[in-house]
């Protein structure tokens, strides 16, 4: 059977749940179906010219992106225009277009950990609380001798996790009553005839974004015609996100050192820098992309260095005015790193799930060059 969009959508949604995004993003779906078969994919930092050209050549699926291709509602779809021309050739060749952007900055395996990792940084923690996720108790009730059946399948599509404990749920017996109808199929009992069932009552907790998920799980494996069940809205704050991470360095060093462990780290060959090179640094605060609007918040944190991109004049002014060294490793330089991150992440998804699909990562030219 093969592989639809719709479950690299669910695959995506459980690393990185579109919940989590900014209100100003936009992810998920930006072209084409759910249901269309997916064999291939190209995982980029965005869909430009050039990559929809090589993603027609490779004959991929779907393109997975960074940045996504639609910000803001369009008015028109001019084909004269660049943004026109993509969607005209993503449309007449079958690619599927999706995209993670914020949630996969902050995603609890996202970009910004990954960063913070392979810095070797130590204690690592969220830079602050953007977001938790809202969390739901789900109450189904089961016969007996199905209980396991059902359990197993609800857990395995991802409820049950409380912090680093998974297949958590609760389970009660008693006595379900029913009185089938005329037309009914019961697996148990007659129609027209009351019936006395022995039942568990089973409880777990679901994330919101794998509500969906399941409960079809749930109704797959319980032998029932019609499923009782019930979900119920939770005051408690499930996981929680940031789009940045703070950590420490196994020792204090020099900001111009520590340039240079960046450099080697992340594959970067220029930084610009706020501070001065012999300045000493140990507390990394690090945000993918511009982060400069977390400079007050690093502060705060007791941060010495700030390691984004994009920083502007004024930015530098305010860090060097509270006394925080910034980094700025450059936006593309940063983000382009979430690609092998994610190709890594999908093909082990796949494997696990038994899927043969091509994941490749393609990158354009930069479009700011050095002389």
């Amino acid at each position: 059977m093969p592989v639809t969009v719709r479950e690299i959508s669910r695959i995506m949604e459980a690393l990185y749940p579109t919940d989590i995004a900014e209100n100003w993003d936009n992810v998920g779906l930006q072209i084409g179906s759910m249901t269309g078969p997916v064999k291939s994919i190209m995982i980029t930092l965005e869909a430009d010219r050039e990559i929809v050209t090589e993603a027609i050549r490779q004959h991929i699926d779907l393109i997975i992106t960074h940045h996504p291709l639609f910000f803001k509602p369009l008015k028109t779809i001019n084909f004269d225009h660049p943004q026109g021309e993509l969607i005209k050739n993503l449309i007449r060749h079958n690619i599927h277009l999706y995209s993670a952007h914020t949630n996969l900055d902050a995603g609890s395996a996202g970009l910004n950990q990954y960063l913070a990792e392979q810095l070797e940084l130590q204690q690592i923690r969220l830079l602050n609380r953007s977001y938790s996720e809202t969390l739901y108790k789900l109450v189904v009730y089961v016969p007996a001798d199905h209980e396991a059946q059902v359990r197993e399948s609800i857990t395995a599509a991802g409820a049950g996790h409380i912090g680093q404990y998974s297949h958590c749920t609760y389970r009660v017996a008693g006595t379900g009553t029913f009185l089938p109808g005329e037309g009914s199929q019961p697996f148990i009992g007659t129609p027209g005839q009351m019936e006395e069932v022995r039942e568990y009552r089973l409880e777990t907790i679901v994330p919101k974004n794998l509500l969906g998920k399941v409960l079809d799980s749930m109704k797959q494996s319980h032998p029932y015609e019609e499923v009782a069940y019930d979900v119920y809205p939770l005051a408690n704050q499930g996981t929680t996100y940031s789009p940045g991470r703070m950590g420490v360095l196994s020792r204090s060093m020099t900001l111009g050192d520590f340039c240079q462990h960046v450099k080697q780290k992340l594959a970067v060959d220029t930084l610009r820098i706020v501070g001065e090179a012999e300045d000493t640094v140990q507390k990394v605060a690090l945000v993918s992309g511009s982060g400069a609007g977390f400079i007050d918040q690093a502060h705060r944190q007791g941060c010495d260095v700030l390691l984004t991109g994009d920083l502007k004049y004024h930015e530098a002014k305010d860090a060097q005015a509270l006394g925080l060294k910034i980094i700025d490793a450059g936006h593309q330089q940063m983000e382009r790193l979430m690609a092998p991150l994610l190709a890594g992440q999908l093909r082990a998804a796949c494997r696990e799930k038994g899927c043969e699909i091509t994941i490749v990562t393609c990158f354009s030219r930069e479009c700011i060059q050095t002389i």
